[in-house]
């Protein structure tokens, strides 16, 4: 992907993001990052629509003072129409007064009230006697320093990257219960360059807070393509991470259809007829009490009744189901689920493999993600794999090469750089090798040809897939890396690791003698 363009503005400094997390995090205290988390981003939130709002307001109070004041104006623009109680300068103009709580309240109602897409989602309980209002009147002008000096889409660009951050960031603090609806961005970014979603619909069936869609407008955008050219749709059965969502689209100034129920995409499928063109997707891993028993004669399982103590196959026939004519899917799920023969989901996978819907399966590093620790990998599924891509669907209109009767395997375990204790991230560099690599089997335009690298690749026939049983682990295919060329003799390589040998023993003799003698000398001899 290419790399954003910089400035010598705050947007632009390495780290701005990291620095204005720790300031933040240090006002928290005593607060649960759970509880804070939602305080920080609804105002960073009030912060990018009313900065977007005062832009086009002093730009129309230019043309005419009439059209300032017309909400449809504001709307036309997909920016949200504020009123005066809540824009930021009022709030900040009134940060240090002990009644702060109850303006932000108030602020996001009225915002609520003007904008019909709002209802509902923005938090409003910051007048609670437990929320310190010395703190909330610090981080209010801590937030008023984001963007100040930039303008227009680049203030926009500053703000949706400091909201990203701190969804990582807090997802990180609360460990698993965060991690829940958060997806590392390096692991979205994998299934955002593996399936180039330019043009079409996108669809995320449990779309957390909404990482997989700004990624997708991200590339477009990073591509010289249109956002319009890409329409946004998804579900969340969590509330208050379907709001997160809302706000997180919202500060991308991204137009969606996310739709919220407590019942979930199994049970009440808010998109049942419409079809889509690219769907990226991180369920929940291994789901035991997913009511599937009620689900059994549902017309999605294609491939086979799942299940009802897990719903990963589930979600693959749910996402499958979902497919328009020619497209695709990228789904992460746990490395359980390539091999598992329980309860019938090897019969599944089965038929899956033998109906040309698996495309590509990638094994991933382990410590990727904040909620768990149990290994991932990514499905790739396509609709159609005698080309898999159709006229105005393609960047440039070339169809693909025929792919049916292969599956593409990639091993990416070694791949990725620890960067803490406990969490791993893959480079640029590891997303473009894995992204490269699929693009070139699938015959793209430009992609150069593809070839097996043992240890990392294998283009497997089915007959290869059945003589492993269906099971669709990548270690199994790719098999080891290549060594690199040895020109040594055998018998001059054995003299000199015999010769290595006999002076390491005689060292370990030396050390051991030596240590001994120490010994000897401090009373502790035999």
């Amino acid at each position: 992907m290419a790399k954003q363009k910089t400035n010598n503005g705050n947007a632009a400094n390495l780290g701005f993001e990291a620095e204005l997390f720790k300031a933040a995090d240090k006002l928290r205290g005593n607060m649960e990052p759970s509880d804070y988390k939602h305080v920080a981003l609804g105002l960073i939130f009030l912060k990018y629509i009313s900065d977007a709002f005062e832009a086009r307001h002093a730009e129309l109070l230019a043309e005419d003072l009439q059209a300032a004041e017309d909400k449809d104006e504001y709307l036309a623009d997909n920016i949200f129409w504020v009123p005066k109680e809540g824009r930021w300068s009022h709030l900040k103009a009134n940060a240090k007064r002990p009644e702060i709580g109850t303006l932000i309240d108030d602020a996001m109602r009225a915002i609520e009230k003007d904008n019909e897409s709002l209802k509902g989602v923005l938090p409003k309980d910051y007048a609670r006697p437990a929320l310190n209002k010395v703190m909330l009147g610090e981080l209010i002008d801590l937030i008023s320093g984001i963007a100040m000096n930039e303008g227009g889409d680049k203030s926009k660009d500053v703000l949706g990257r400091v909201y990203e951050y701190f969804l990582s960031q807090f997802a990180g603090a609360e460990g698993k219960r965060g991690g829940e609806f958060y997806t590392p961005r390096s692991v979205v970014r994998v299934l955002v360059e593996m399936l180039e979603p330019y043009q079409g619909r996108v669809y995320d069936p449990c779309c957390g807070s909404g990482g997989m869609f700004v990624q997708s407008e991200k590339f477009v955008l990073e591509h010289g393509g249109r956002i319009g050219d890409i329409a946004i749709y998804g579900q969340e059965s969590n509330y208050t991470t379907w709001r997160l969502a809302k706000m997180n689209l919202a500060v991308r100034g991204i137009d969606s259809d996310i739709r919220w129920n407590n019942e979930g995409s199994f049970h009440k499928d808010e998109l049942r007829d419409l079809r889509f063109d690219h769907i990226l997707a991180n369920p929940p891993f291994n789901i035991s009490d997913w009511g599937g028993d009620r689900l059994r004669e549902d017309p999605r399982w294609q491939f086979g009744v799942p299940p009802v103590g897990n719903a990963n196959y589930a979600w693959l026939q749910h996402i499958y189901w979902h497919l328009a004519p020619f497209g695709t899917a990228g789904v992460v799920l746990a490395n359980g689920s390539m091999s598992s023969n329980q309860s019938g989901e090897g019969e599944i996978r089965k038929a899956m493999v033998e109906a040309d819907a698996v495309d590509c399966m990638v094994a991933l590093p382990g410590q990727l993600f904040y909620s768990t620790q149990i290994p991932a990998c990514l499905w790739f599924l396509a609709r159609d794999k005698s080309n898999g891509k159709r006229g105005s669907l393609s960047k440039n209109g070339e169809t693909l090469r025929d792919r049916r009767g292969e599956v593409l395997f990639i091993d990416a375990r070694n791949m990725g750089t620890l960067v803490d204790r406990t969490r791993r991230e893959l480079s640029d560099a590891d997303i473009q090798k894995i992204a490269d690599t699929y693009h070139a089997w699938r015959g793209e335009q430009e992609a150069g040809e593809y070839t097996d690298i043992p240890g990392f690749c294998k283009s497997a026939t089915l007959d290869e897939i059945r003589k492993h049983g269906h099971v669709l682990t990548p270690g199994r295919y790719v098999g080891a890396a290549e060594q690199e060329d040895d020109d040594e003799p055998f018998e001059e390589k054995m003299q000199r690791l015999s010769a290595q040998w006999r002076e390491q023993q005689q060292e370990a003799a030396r050390l051991d003698a030596a240590i001994e003698a120490n010994l000897g000398e401090l009373g502790y001899g035999e």
